[in-house]
């Protein structure tokens, strides 16, 4: 699979752990993202749709606002 170099905000909680991940975990995460981003660029839901369809299933998971926060401000 060809690669390309792609310059994107992320929060500095996740600049850090990428920064402190070995090289291969970065290239996990890599490899994650980019899977993530094609199956948002494929989809036939808009973004919106996406993103809400990932909070319900982390809703389903356990994840509530006040962990979210607590993980945020980590």
């Amino acid at each position: 699979m060809e690669t390309t170099t792609l310059q994107i905000q992320v929060s500095s909680e996740a600049a850090l752990a990428y920064r402190n991940a070995s090289k291969e975990q970065q290239r996990k995460m890599d490899a994650l993202l980019s899977l993530k981003l094609c199956d948002v660029g494929r989809s036939k839901k808009s973004l919106e749709d996406i993103m809400s369809d990932i909070g319900q299933k982390a809703q389903r998971r356990g994840m509530t606002p006040e962990i979210l926060e607590s993980l945020l401000n980590e």
